[in-house]
């Protein structure tokens, strides 16, 4: 008894305050990350969850082939007279409009991760704060390259022939990726600022279906009313799709990349402040 008695005061034994801080301050304090390297390390964590939830790469493969094969036999005969020749109109649209639609899977996994609490302990880090923000559009910019890659690889098998060889393609794929990365802050503010994961999804679906529908993807617009051209014509989407469509034809369509440059350049400067203003306040 008096043995236990000993060694319980021994590991209760006070502490000096002097003891304690020499203690703590015996070694240097690693230094603080880069804005770089936070964002990298949480693009490299938005990778590992693909890693282990293989399911998340559904909409990026399996999506885009769907996409591609459906809408080049349902409308090329109707509207090129064969689906080998529309495909070559259709494919640079529908490159567009698969990986936007892609887009607000962003949204749905950032307010997954609040519903969990995780974001909780990325607050309490002494980190760049936007670095997790960033983080996850760096990662899903890698999903992007994916889909892309998969409906290319497909569209050449049904008979795509890129003029513009594998620098325009590049091209192409490169602008894309760039402008998703900026139009993905629209649903990071949504995941923020809506309860649920099906509330996300619900007013993404809102906002992108008539966005994408209402575009060149599918036809000219020179043969829609005179007031629907107007808002086609000035839609980030048609822009963008233009751009790619006209990167990939062996073109350099100027105005169309300025175009989608500005926009890119629009959505970060607008929703990159908003976003971050609802995640350091919630």
């Amino acid at each position: 008894m008096s043995t236990a008695t000993i060694t319980e005061s021994k590991e209760l034994a006070p502490v000096s305050a002097e003891s304690l801080a020499a203690l703590l301050i015996s070694k240097e304090r690693p230094p603080r990350p880069s804005a770089w390297s936070a964002s990298m390390t949480f693009g490299w964590r938005a990778i590992l969850k693909i890693k282990h939830v293989p399911e998340q790469l559904f909409d990026v493969t399996a999506f885009p082939i769907m996409m591609v094969l459906m809408y080049t036999y349902l409308f090329g005969g109707a509207l090129a007279g064969s689906p080998r020749e529309y495909i070559q109109f259709l494919l640079p649209g529908i490159l567009v409009m698969s990986v936007v639609m892609i887009t607000m899977y962003t949204g749905v996994s950032v307010n997954t991760d609040i519903e969990k609490g995780v974001f909780d302990r990325f607050r309490s880090l002494p980190i760049w704060r936007p670095s997790t923000m960033v983080g996850y559009l760096l990662g899903d910019a890698l999903r992007y390259t994916i889909a892309s890659v998969v409906m290319l690889t497909v569209g050449i098998i049904l008979g795509y022939r890129p003029d513009g060889g594998i620098g325009g393609v590049v091209a192409g794929i490169a602008l894309l990726v760039l402008f998703s990365f900026a139009f993905s802050w629209i649903w990071t503010m949504f995941g923020l600022m809506l309860r649920t994961e099906k509330s996300v999804m619900g007013v993404s679906m809102m906002v992108i279906f008539p966005l994408t529908f209402l575009s060149n993807v599918f036809v000219d617009p020179k043969t829609m009313p005179g007031w629907l051209q107007a808002f086609v014509n000035n839609s980030p989407i048609t822009h963008l799709a233009s751009a790619v469509r006209g990167l990939m034809g062996g073109d350099w369509p100027t105005a169309e990349v300025a175009w989608t440059l500005g926009w890119t350049g629009l959505f970060v400067l607008v929703f990159g402040p908003i976003t971050m203003r609802l995640y350091n306040r919630k």
